[in-house]
This record gives structure tokens, sequence and C-alpha cells, in this order.
């Protein structure tokens, strides 16, 4: 059973910065592809970011591509996602998931084994 746990939420202003992170424990965490996901309040949640097992391929949501960047440390157990030029839109909770897979990435929330209890991200405008 593979536990995620999320650090590095906040409260902030429009155009700062955050660093989330996701550490996992019980598992290898080097057989996982992870995400990142959000869910604001009265929406469902909603895919961000994505890394493969190796970190090789990443991918966005449009709404967040070129301001997000997510990568893992293998030898950590730990994954991130640096968000830069945040705006009030991306307030919501924060999750990581893991999911087992071969190759490439996942975007779909049913698509991941396992996930991280959120961290709140507030932006202020």
């Amino acid at each position: 059973q593979v536990q995620l746990v999320e650090a590095g939420g906040g409260l902030v202003q429009a155009g700062d910065s955050l660093r989330l992170s996701c550490t996992a424990s019980g598992g290898i965490f080097s057989v996982y592809a992870e995400g990142w996901f959000r869910q604001a309040p009265g929406q469902e949640r909603e895919f961000v970011a994505a890394i493969s097992r190796s970190g090789v391929s990443t991918d966005y949501a449009d709404s967040v591509k070129g301001r997000f960047s997510i990568s893992r440390d293998n030898a950590k157990n730990t994954v991130y996602l640096q968000m830069n030029s945040l705006k009030p839109e991306d307030t919501a909770v924060y999750y990581c998931a893991a999911a087992r897979i071969y190759y490439g990435v996942r975007y779909k929330a049913d698509e991941y084994n396992y996930w991280g209890q959120g961290t709140q991200v507030t932006v202020s405008s």
C-alpha cells in the first residue's frame, strides 16, 4: 500500500510562486507514474500535470502550461509541482496521485491507484 503526503500549500498573492511536494512511502516509487490534480469548491477534480516513471515524459493541462512544472526525484520518493505566476483561478485543493503503469503518463483520475490527502492552495487577487 502506497501512502502519499502532500506539502507546500498556502495562501499567496496573484503572481507569486509555490512549490508543492508529494512524498511516497510503502512502495517502490519508481514504478509509479505521478500526477497532480486539483479541485475547487463546487467543481470536479481536474488534471493539472503528470510525469512518467523515469521523469522523461511530462504533460500539463492547457490552463497551467508555461506556468507550472512537474518534476520528480526517485531517490527521495518525491514528486514536485512548481507553480509560478499564480492566478486566483488556481485556488483549489491540490492532490498528488500515483499510477502503476509501464510507460507514459495518465490524465484521468480513475487511472490512478493511490491518492494523497490534498493540500490547499489559495491565491488572492
